[in-house]
């Protein structure tokens, strides 16, 4: 089947019972049973559905939901709570939810629902992501620029995905550290130019510069829209 599904959830039971069907389906299944391991998961690797709990240790599944969507991934998120008020559900829709499943639920509508999510246009679609000569396949973590294979940290490969996945935009220095550092932009370590400076090398070293500094504002890659 190829599909790649993360479930974040720390209920045991819960967790084992989703895992094991959804394996038994011949989905492929990574389980994370809190908020940390959930969004190392989420930012590290590519999945084509995810089932992502709302209350978890740590940060919460609607703090991860939020961050998800900021970094600009449109995965499809199914949310599993006991939380079944309407507000409730419009708030985890609102924040980026694509569908939302109340526990106790059973299994065969919750396959039904990864069913349609998977069917969506472009759900398997964004292993790749590329920009003129720059190409970056998320599931090999394999860069090339100009068909040349670019030797790049996890930092400078996370830096890449977020100017991927926003050409043209002016990204601000908080914007970019909050995503790939995970931690808030202090304003004066020199962290992210350093890293910025060190991909801006390897790129240019196959081509014309793409990164570009907008003064004041931040960063932008590519042509400004």
């Amino acid at each position: 089947m190829g599909i790649r599904i993360l479930l974040v959830e720390d209920e045991t039971a819960i967790g084992d019972f989703v895992a094991r069907g959804l394996r038994e389906e011949g989905y492929s299944v990574e389980w994370a049973t809190d908020g940390d391991a959930g969004w190392h998961h989420l930012r590290t690797a590519v999945w084509d559905v995810v089932l992502l709990d709302w209350w978890l240790p740590g940060p919460n599944g609607l703090t991860l939901l939020k961050k998800f969507r900021q970094a600009g991934c449109d995965t499809p998120v199914l949310m599993l709570t006991a939380r079944d008020a309407v507000s409730d559900r419009v708030q985890g829709l609102d924040c980026g939810a694509d569908d939302y499943l109340c526990k106790p639920f059973a299994f065969e509508e919750l396959l039904a629902r990864v069913r349609a999510l998977a069917r969506r246009p472009g759900a398997t679609a964004g292993t790749v992501l590329s920009y003129a000569d720059v190409y970056l396949d998320l599931a090999t973590h394999r860069a090339e620029r100009a068909g040349t294979k670019l030797d790049l940290t996890a930092k400078e490969e996370s830096l890449l995905v977020l100017f991927l996945r926003h050409p043209g935009e002016v990204l601000s220095r908080t914007r970019i550290y909050e995503a790939v550092w995970d931690e808030r932009y202090d304003g004066i370590s020199n962290t992210l130019e350093v890293h910025v400076m060190e991909l801006r090398k390897k790129l240019e070293a196959h081509g014309p510069r793409l990164i570009q500094t907008v003064r004041g504002r931040g960063y932008v890659f590519g042509e400004l829209e």
